[in-house]
């Protein structure tokens, strides 16, 4: 027997931990143990969804009005792994009145193993909806599997949305054959394909996306953290720390030096962090930075400190107050510079000046691989790219794709 309640509480629980797990691939304190144990939890409400048959698909159908991501998701998962056309065609509907939507769909193919996407994938991906292209090229993309023509076709898009998701899968796919197209697009006036056509440039070695990639970063683009990183991983080390002198020196490109310095992972940067340390406003990202170097848990190694009296970030209870921005560190620890400095001056032997290191490790395959597996999902990220870079021509491992799916493949 069906209970309809226990059926809707499936549907509401499958879009809201959906939500929680989209926002856990980017933040600091997820291991792949965490992003599992949720994605597991995920998949107990779509199974109770898929147990329960026609009433589950409805009350997922009738959650479609609400116009949220979540709830494209599990109505998604629920018409693709059913193949009937009528859900199918429900949901796409639904994304093209509200564009914004389509993650919840490529999220629900990626969910699904690869063969059972597939055949979804490659329709979307042939149609002439911009949208339902954009869900089907997206769909190869995240599961790291090459769309064919449909990429290139894509490219060639006067969409711009998925012209720029084309040129993300470029780099995602590993893509250098494609390479010469990525260079005829370095200079467009576009930002949004301009900016993916560098990171996969750059991703792939094409030294021409470097220069692009710092001019974003320091005019404030929307995606000025990725395109400053990005950059500096395809730097030397004495050329990204000479940049990050010129980053630190203007207010408003200064956090990005503070995140540079992790990136690059030089040692070298580590007194300058501990004074970055003493202020509130960059604390926390400077904290994150010596831990992306040493791989000391600030938490579990007592180095953490409470938050300075006083100190407000994001919204307050203040009616007056215009800053409606969430706090970007509110997950990060509050770092204790007495402590760290103590810590460094004990352990700053360990370590060398000019060597790039991630998690406590000097940079290369092996330990890579190993910060893969057990790094916090922004160490983890890092590390996949410092890989496909060392390995040309690989597809980009996919750090956002269900743990469940990544533990496999990590074995």
């Amino acid at each position: 027997m069906i209970i309809a309640e226990i059926v809707s509480q499936h549907a509401e629980e499958a879009a809201f931990l959906w939500l929680l797990r989209s926002n856990a691939i980017d933040q600091p304190h997820y291991a792949l143990k965490d992003l599992a144990k949720l994605d597991d939890r995920v998949e107990a409400h779509l199974d109770g969804l898929r147990v329960a048959g026609e009433p589950g698909w409805e009350l997922c159908k009738a959650a479609l009005g609400n116009e949220e991501a979540g709830e494209v998701f599990a109505a998604s998962v629920m018409a693709f792994e059913s193949g009937i056309d009528s859900r199918m065609q429900t949901v796409l509907e639904t994304i093209e009145k509200t564009p914004a939507l389509y993650g919840g769909a490529v999220s629900a193919l990626g969910w699904m193993p690869f063969k059972q996407a597939a055949p979804h994938a490659e329709l979307l991906a042939a149609v002439e909806s911009p949208v339902r292209r954009l869900i089907g090229l997206a769909a190869f993309a995240v599961h790291r599997q090459d769309p064919g023509s449909a990429l290139q076709e894509a490219i060639g898009s006067a969409d711009p949305i998925l012209k720029a998701r084309a040129f993300k899968a470029v780099g995602e796919l590993g893509k250098s054959n494609l390479l010469p197209l990525v260079k005829e697009h370095l200079a467009q006036d576009d930002l949004t394909y301009r900016f993916w056509a560098a990171w996969s440039g750059a991703l792939l070695g094409e030294s021409a996306a470097v220069s692009v990639l710092q001019r974003l970063a320091e005019s404030g683009h929307l995606c000025r953290e990725q395109a400053c990183a990005m950059a500096l991983r395809r730097m030397a080390v004495p050329q990204g720390q000479a940049w990050l002198k010129v980053l630190a020196n203007a207010p408003n490109t200064l956090r990005l030096a503070v995140q540079g310095a992790g990136v690059i992972g030089d040692p070298a940067a580590i007194p300058w962090l501990m004074q970055m340390m003493a202020d509130p406003i960059m604390a926390r990202v400077a904290g994150e930075s010596f831990t992306s170097i040493t791989g000391i848990d600030l938490s579990y190694d007592d180095l953490d400190t409470d938050q300075p009296e006083g100190f407000e970030a994001g919204p307050t209870e203040n009616p007056d107050d215009e800053n409606v921005e969430m706090d970007a560190d509110e997950d990060l620890p509050w770092p204790d510079p007495r402590l760290i400095e103590k810590w460094w001056a004990t352990h700053r032997i360990e370590f060398r000046n000019g060597t790039r290191y991630l998690c406590g490790k000097p940079m290369a395959v092996d330990s890579l691989k190993e910060g893969l597996k057990a790094g916090k999902q922004r160490q983890r990220r890092a590390a996949a790219i410092e890989l496909a870079m060392r390995q040309p021509g690989t597809s980009l491992f996919n750090c956002s794709a269900p743990g469940f799916q990544q533990q496999r493949l990590l074995g």
